[in-house]
């Protein structure tokens, strides 16, 4: 049977993490489909058709979708689950949200935070902050999956050619609704999607140093900004900076600590990075056994320096 990948979009656009879900599912079956559920879709839609390995794209438009609230999310989900043999969508706010609900109404076991596809019916996924990697083997007739999109590579954005299939909006009892949404503003790449970020922790020791030290660091570099929790904790940047087990989870092609000590929880959530440079003071720092470029030294002085240097 084929799987179905739910599709991450914001009604206009197609998240990246779509592209690591679709690659996780053609792990699972060589036949992927992809649902894009939600209010003027078309955009999105024609993106997903789009996708490399793509069979078939279900979209379902209607007003009632256009905030992706769970219950009529999974509502959508439910009506067509039964010809899949896999679900999965990224382990995301989005993907957390209404997948376990998903899986309750299936009645199975869900498999969250899935980093590699052993066989069609066993999975790896990481437990004890990734201290551990679970292997665990589900018997259930459709697996329900989140996907940390870090342990897979996208598939590519084009060169697929998939049908675009319109469906009818299938009923549901609604008993939330949508009060509002507040949203940071940046010019600067998305944490999860951001080839380069620049992190800052408590060791910077205020929100004025924050800005002063990391963000020029980051304006040079052209990259996304994150913090530790303990950063996020001391209101030293807002908590959408947050990197690690209980923020976001990011793999970049370079990522850069500036005054992390490197707590387990961080390092869940940055470890699988291509490469780490850390700079602290204390030369003991958990930090350091992840780095592959360590630098022992004061950030009030060595930061700067290397903006500096950057030009």
């Amino acid at each position: 049977m084929a799987a179905l990948v739910i599709a991450e979009h914001d009604n206009q656009s197609l998240k990246a993490a779509t592209l690591n879900a679709v690659a996780a599912a053609l792990l699972c079956s060589p036949e992927v489909d992809v649902l894009v559920a939600g209010n003027q879709t078309d955009v999105a839609a024609a993106a997903a058709a789009k996708i490399t390995g793509v069979r078939k794209v279900i979209q379902i438009d209607a007003p009632a979708l256009v905030d992706q609230l769970a219950e009529p999310l999974a509502a959508q989900i439910l009506s067509i689950a039964s010809t899949y043999s896999h679900i999965l969508a990224p382990a995301t706010a989005n993907g957390k949200n209404v997948l376990p609900r998903v899986a309750a109404k299936l009645d199975v076991a869900q498999l969250s935070d899935v980093t590699k596809v052993v066989s069609p019916d066993t999975f790896e996924r990481p437990i004890y902050a990734g201290n551990a990697i679970a292997t665990v083997q589900s018997a259930d007739p459709v697996k329900v999956i989140t996907v940390r999109t870090t342990g897979f590579d996208p598939v590519a954005a084009s060169g697929g050619s998939a049908a675009i299939e319109k469906a009818t909006l299938a009923d549901s009892k609604v008993q939330s609704s949508f009060v509002g949404r507040e949203l940071t503003k940046s010019d600067r790449p998305e944490l999860t999607a951001a080839k380069i970020i620049v992190s800052g922790g408590r060791g910077l020791g205020s929100g004025e140093k924050y800005q002063e030290i990391v963000v020029p660091l980051a304006d040079k570099l052209g990259a996304a900004l994150g913090a530790s929790r303990a950063a996020v904790d001391a209101g030293y940047v807002p908590n959408d900076y947050q990197v690690g087990q209980t923020g976001k989870i990011v793999a970049p092609q370079l990522y850069v600590a500036v005054g992390i000590s490197g707590a387990i929880q961080h390092l869940a959530g940055m470890k699988d990075s291509k490469v780490i440079v850390a700079i602290n003071k204390d030369p003991e720092a958990p930090i350091f056994s992840v780095a592959d470029y360590g630098l022992v030294a004061d950030l009030n002085t060595a930061v700067p320096e290397l903006t500096n240097l950057l030009g």
